[in-house]
């Protein structure tokens, strides 16, 4: 089960105590807001895409939407999300609780500007009924990102 790889690779930093679970679904933005009695916004939602057969994570703020002509002139190529399938293969983790933690080998983490303006989010752990916070320091820390972005829309 992914939110025990999760637990696994957060227990070696003495924080798998922090994962949150829910009785309710928190696999969409809106669902996760509903759980965490919070605003969509700072839900830390990862989309995942292929670059030449690779995979690649972007985590960015519930209220934004990716920027093709920004991802293009980012990443060189046009966007491609990865099917339900393609995921869990690649990634690790299933649609609804992918996270940058616990992933696959091989898999590149970027971390989208549209974070920076709060000073906690909260990702999944891996499965669709779960959550932590995270300072941006602490989500730098543990998803070991490559790099920030600015590929998404501005929030509306």
């Amino acid at each position: 089960m992914a939110i025990e790889r999760v637990r696994n690779y957060f227990e070696k930093f003495g924080i798998d105590g922090r994962i949150m679970e829910f009785e309710t679904s928190s696999a969409t933005v809106e669902l996760a807001a509903l759980a965490l009695n919070c605003l969509p916004c700072r839900i830390a939602k990862t989309l995942s895409f292929s670059i030449d057969g690779k995979a690649i994570l972007i985590v960015a703020a519930g209220d934004t939407k990716i920027d093709n002509q920004k991802y293009k002139a980012t990443f060189g190529v046009k966007a491609k999300m990865l099917t339900a399938d393609e995921a869990l293969n690649l990634i690790g983790h299933a649609v609804g609780g992918i996270c940058p933690f616990g992933i696959n080998d091989g898999v590149t983490v970027y971390l989208d500007e549209s974070l920076k303006r709060f000073d906690t989010v909260f990702p999944a752990c891996g499965s669709s009924n779960s959550a932590i916070e995270l300072t941006i320091s602490e989500l730098e820390k543990y998803s070991c990102f490559k790099n920030w972005v600015d590929v998404c829309k501005a929030p509306v």
